[in-house]
């Protein structure tokens, strides 16, 4: 992918850890966690207590720092992973009554 460029992780960051949800279970969060929301993981110093260990989930191994996601601060990290976590939202389904027609 041109364009995207792996970075270490900022200091102090831990947007990854509170912007988006996480649907599988965290020990301490059996449930997952819902965005906006931060891991029970993270830690003081805005590091992952799992990381690292097999007990991590597998969408938090799987989303790597990058600079268009972590931009030039923290502010922007927040920003950028809430708009993904906001536009990759499954849509509500339907109610029934939606789609029957008036007229019928």
């Amino acid at each position: 992918m041109s364009g995207l460029s792996s970075v270490t992780c900022r200091t102090g960051c831990g947007a990854c850890c509170i912007a988006p949800s996480i649907t599988s279970p965290i020990p301490g969060m059996p449930e997952g966690k819902p965005a906006g929301v931060p891991c029970v993981q993270l830690l003081e110093d805005k590091r992952c207590a799992l990381f690292g260990k097999p007990e991590r989930p597998a969408f938090c191994g799987g989303l790597q720092a990058s600079t268009e996601m972590c931009g030039p601060d923290r502010q922007h990290a927040l920003h950028w992973l809430g708009r993904l976590e906001a536009l990759t939202r499954p849509e509500l389904p339907l109610s029934p009554a939606w789609h029957t027609r008036p007229d019928h």
